[in-house]
């Protein structure tokens, strides 16, 4: 999971969905509660301990840990999206394909509702990725408001919260400050997570079970509607800003002729593509033995 939320392609919460963990995730987010705060405030420690889904979270949480800061100070992804944006964004982009064609047989036979959710998924994620603007604000409100949405999205089996922050500019921003520790940025993000998790989880939670396959099919149609911001072969503007590349303009194409950097190109759509086809396999391996 950690892994997937780092690169800005394929959610967390989709890996825990093909891992077959995601309701034991959400259970476990909404075990800090009302009832577990009443036991802070009443000083009761061993309820406060035993609450919480702390066997699975502990160790959740520790491999997400490794995965941020090894993508961070080992593999500096924030690098090589400038350096090789092609094979990258390739990669992401064979990524995003696996993880909808994992999600679609979740939806059903093809009828008329699945012809009208994941059309109103498409058109709303391509209302939301030509409606942002390509230059946001690095106030501490906004770092805040990406935390929410971030960690909203990644929580959710279909939408990466690294895609978010990729298309709000702040995918950079936040994995330097993770690097570097960068207090001033992480302390907003962290609160916008914190205050995003809690609340989102609960209407998720609530979403799904009322109108789950509604909700997953819209969640596919978000996905193939954003899809071009990933795509590889574009034409990237760039542009120094406080020391630091920016994205500034992107203009996709398609390769007049076949050359070794389009074969390579291809190659990493093929590893993202087999990477989650593979750990879908594994889980039913696993499941059946």
């Amino acid at each position: 999971m950690g892994a997937a939320d780092v690169v800005p392609g394929v959610s967390g919460g989709t890996m825990a969905f093909i891992l077959g963990i995601y309701a034991q995730l959400l259970a476990a987010i909404r075990s800090f509660d009302t009832i577990w705060l009443k036991h802070i405030v009443k000083l009761e420690f061993k309820q406060v301990i035993q609450r919480p889904h702390f066997p699975f979270l502990i160790p959740l949480g520790i491999g997400i840990l490794c995965a941020i800061i090894f993508f961070t100070r080992i593999i500096p992804l924030p690098t090589l999206l400038y350096t090789h944006a092609d094979l990258v964004y390739g990669l992401f982009f064979g990524l995003i394909i696996g993880s909808i064609m994992t999600l679609l047989p979740e939806g059903g036979r093809f009828d008329r509702i699945f012809a009208f959710f994941i059309s109103v998924g498409m058109a709303l994620g391509w209302f939301v990725v030509t409606l942002v603007p390509m230059n946001t604000p690095d106030a501490t409100w906004f770092i805040f408001l990406s935390g929410v949405l971030a960690i909203s999205a990644m929580i959710l089996p279909g939408i990466s919260g690294s895609f978010i922050l990729l298309i709000l500019k702040k995918y950079d921003t936040i994995l330097n400050a993770i690097g570097h520790f960068r207090l001033e940025i992480l302390i907003p993000f962290g609160l916008g997570a914190i205050v995003g998790l809690t609340m989102f989880s609960r209407f998720l939670s609530w979403l799904l079970s009322h109108a789950y396959r509604e909700t997953l099919i819209t969640i596919v149609g978000v996905l193939i509607g954003s899809l071009w911001v990933i795509y590889p072969f574009q034409s990237r503007k760039y542009e120094t800003i406080h020391g630091k590349q920016k994205l500034i303009d992107s203009t996709p194409y398609l390769p007049n002729e076949i050359t070794q950097h389009v074969l390579l190109v291809l190659l990493m759509v093929f590893i993202g593509l087999a990477t989650v086809f593979f750990i879908h396999w594994l889980n039913k391996r696993l499941k059946h033995t």
